[in-house]
C-alpha cells in the first residue's frame, strides 16, 4: 500500500508539473552570500505573472547551481543576495554559455552585494561593462509603464534605484537592478510590511522584466 501511494503521489506530482508551460529558477553560488534571500518572492512573481500576463509559470521555483549544466532547463534565472559571491572558471564559463545560447539573468543586489558581483561578472564577460538602462528601454515598457525607471521598494543609502545592463551582440542578456531591492517587494506582504502600493509597483516591475526576458 506505501509503493502504491508512493507512486501515485509522484504521478500527480508530475502531472501537476506538466501543466506548466515555463520552470525559472534561483542562481545558487558560492561564496558565503544568502543567495536564498527572499524565499517567497520569485513564487509570488510568477502567480503575478500568471494572473496579470496570462502566461504559465509554475510558481514552485527551485534553485541551480551556476556551474551545473541545469542551468539550460531554465529561460530565466534570478540571483539576489546581501554579501559574497564567487564564481571559479568553470562556474564563468557555463554562465557565459547560458547567456550566449539565450538565457537571462536578473540580478536583485538585496542590499550589500554590489561590491561583489560585479568583479564576478566580469569573469564572465570580460570585454563587457554594466551600463545604465535609460528610462525609454524596453524593460521599463512592456505592459506596466515605468517613466522613471526603477521603483524605489527599501530605502538604504539614499541613493536612487538604477538599473543596468550587460549588452551581448546587441542583445540585453543580463538586467541587473540596484538600490531597490524589487525582491523584498515581490515576498509575501507580512515579509517586510511594505504598502500594498510600494508591493505592487515592485510586482509590476518585475512581469516587465518577465516579460521582456520571454518575449526577446
Amino acid at each position: 500500500m506505501r509503493h502504491i501511494l508512493i507512486t501515485l503521489f509522484l504521478f500527480l506530482t508530475a502531472f501537476a508539473q506538466a501543466q506548466y508551460d515555463v520552470q525559472i529558477a534561483v542562481l545558487k553560488y558560492r561564496g558565503g552570500g544568502d543567495w536564498y534571500a527572499n524565499p517567497t518572492s520569485l513564487p509570488n512573481l510568477a502567480r503575478f505573472c500568471n494572473e496579470n500576463l496570462n502566461t504559465n509559470i509554475n510558481p514552485q521555483v527551485p534553485s541551480v547551481d551556476v556551474g551545473s549544466t541545469e542551468l539550460f532547463n531554465y529561460p530565466f534565472v534570478h540571483m539576489t543576495g546581501h554579501g559574497n559571491v564567487l564564481f571559479d572558471s568553470r562556474e564563468a564559463a557555463n554562465l557565459r554559455n547560458y547567456l550566449i545560447a539565450g538565457g537571462f539573468l536578473h540580478i536583485d543586489d538585496n542590499y550589500g552585494m554590489d561590491p561583489y558581483i560585479r568583479p564576478q561578472m566580469k569573469k564572465v564577460f570580460p570585454e563587457l561593462e554594466f551600463i545604465e538602462l535609460p528610462f525609454e528601454h524596453p524593460i521599463y515598457r512592456q505592459k506596466y509603464q515605468f517613466q522613471e525607471g526603477l521603483p524605489k521598494i527599501h530605502e538604504h543609502d539614499g541613493k536612487p534605484p538604477q538599473g543596468f545592463g550587460l549588452i551581448y551582440e546587441g542583445r540585453l542578456i543580463c538586467f541587473y537592478t540596484y538600490e531597490t531591492d524589487l525582491g523584498d517587494g515581490w515576498e509575501d506582504a507580512t515579509v517586510h510590511n511594505n504598502p500594498a502600493e510600494t508591493r505592487l509597483k515592485a510586482l509590476q516591475m518585475g512581469a516587465n522584466i518577465i516579460r521582456y526576458a520571454f518575449s526577446r
